[in-house]
C-alpha cells in the first residue's frame, strides 16, 4: 500500500497503538509572555550530547514562538494531571492563568508538579511533513520517582503497572501473609487487568467494541446526549481525542455528534445493551465464588473508598 492510499483517521488508529508518556512543553514569546502546549512526541535523540526531541503541528498557535525559542522546558505529567494536560491541550488564551510554575532556564516556565523536568537549550529546528521537529540540549533536569507518570494509549489516559505476567509470578511465589499479596493496591491492579483482559477482547469478537468505544458506550446508554467535554472528563480521554473516536464510532452508525453534543444512535443503543449485558455476565462470573451479599459488600467498600479519595 502507497503512502497515499493511507486512510489519515485508520493511520492515527495504529499510531494510537503505541503508548506514550505526555508532557507539557514550555517557552517564552517574543514578548516575554509564557507558552505552553501538550504533547505526547517527546523522545530522547543521544547521550552525548545530551539531546531529545518533540514535533509539533505547524498549523499550531504557538509555532512561531517555539520556532524562535533559545530554549524550553518539558514537564513530564504525572497521573494526577490529566487536567493539566487538558489545560495546555486547549484552545484557552491563557493556559497559564490556572497553572503553578516558576521561571526556569532562559526564562522557560516550569510546573510546580512534575513526574519529570528537562530545561533545554535549542539546538536544532528541522522540517517534519505538517511539523516541525524539535531537538533540545538538556542542560538541567530533575525527576519525582515517587510519582507514576501518565500515560496516553488508543485515544484515553492511563496509568503505568505492572504486567499481568509479574503479577502472577509474584503471586506463585508470595505467600498470602506477605505484604505485597495483601495490599490493596496491589490486589486492585490485579482484579482489573485480569477482568480487563478477559473482557475486552470479548467486546471486539462480539461487537466490534474497542476499549475507547466501550467507556463511551458504557457511559451514554445512561446519557444517551451529553456534551463532548462532558463526556471526555467521564471517560478520561482529551476532548480532541475523544472526537476523534466519536468520529469513528459515527462512521460505524453507533452515535451521532452535532456542535459539541454527541447523542447515541438506536443501533448504539442495541449494541451497547448487548455490551452491557456481556460485561454482567463476565462480572458473575467472576463473582461466582462469592455470595451476592459480599459482592454487593465489596462494591460499597469500593465506592466508600472512591469517595474519601
Amino acid at each position: 500500500m502507497s503512502q497515499t492510499d493511507f486512510d489519515p483517521k485508520d493511520f492515527r488508529r495504529a499510531l494510537s497503538q503505541f503508548p506514550t508518556g505526555v508532557t507539557v512543553i514550555t517557552t517564552l514569546d517574543s514578548q516575554g509572555k509564557p507558552v505552553g502546549v501538550t504533547a505526547s512526541s517527546f523522545n530522547s535523540v543521544s547521550m552525548d550530547p545530551v539531546l531529545v526531541l518533540w514535533s509539533i503541528d505547524k498549523s499550531a498557535h504557538s509555532l512561531p514562538a517555539f520556532e524562535q525559542a533559545k530554549h524550553f522546558a518539558v514537564n513530564v505529567l504525572g497521573q494526577d494531571q490529566v487536567s493539566t494536560s487538558n489545560n495546555f491541550a486547549s484552545r484557552g488564551e491563557d493556559k497559564f492563568a490556572n497553572a503553578a510554575y516558576t521561571a526556569g532556564l532562559g526564562g522557560a516556565p516550569v510546573l510546580d508538579n512534575y513526574a519529570a523536568q528537562f530545561e533545554c537549550k535549542t539546538w536544532a529546528v528541522y522540517e517534519g511533513g505538517d511539523h516541525l521537529i524539535l531537538v533540545g540540549e538538556v542542560i538541567n533536569y530533575r525527576y519525582n520517582d515517587s510519582v507514576e507518570p501518565l500515560v496516553f494509549a488508543r485515544g484515553s489516559y492511563a496509568i503505568s503497572s505492572q504486567h499481568p505476567e509479574m503479577n502472577s509470578s509474584q503471586a506463585a511465589t508470595s505467600q498470602e501473609d506477605d505484604f505485597v499479596g495483601s495490599y490493596l493496591l496491589y490486589l486492585l491492579r490485579v482484579a482489573y487487568q485480569g477482568f480487563s483482559a478477559q473482557l475486552y477482547p470479548k467486546l471486539k469478537q462480539h461487537h466490534d467494541i474497542t476499549p475507547e468505544e466501550w467507556r463511551i458506550l458504557a457511559r451514554m446508554i445512561s446519557s444517551p446526549e451529553i456534551n463532548t467535554q462532558e463526556l471526555a472528563e467521564r471517560v478520561m480521554q482529551p476532548e480532541v481525542a475523544l472526537n476523534q473516536t466519536i468520529s469513528w464510532m459515527a462512521e460505524k452508525g453507533l452515535v451521532d455528534l452535532s456542535a459539541n453534543t454527541a447523542r447515541i444512535t438506536t443501533k448504539g443503543a442495541e449494541i451497547g445493551e448487548k455490551m452491557k449485558q456481556l460485561a454482567l455476565a463476565e462480572e458473575a462470573r467472576l463473582l461466582a465464588s462469592i455470595s451476592s451479599e459480599q459482592s454487593d459488600q465489596l462494591k460499597q467498600n469500593l465506592k466508600t473508598l472512591i469517595a474519601k479519595l
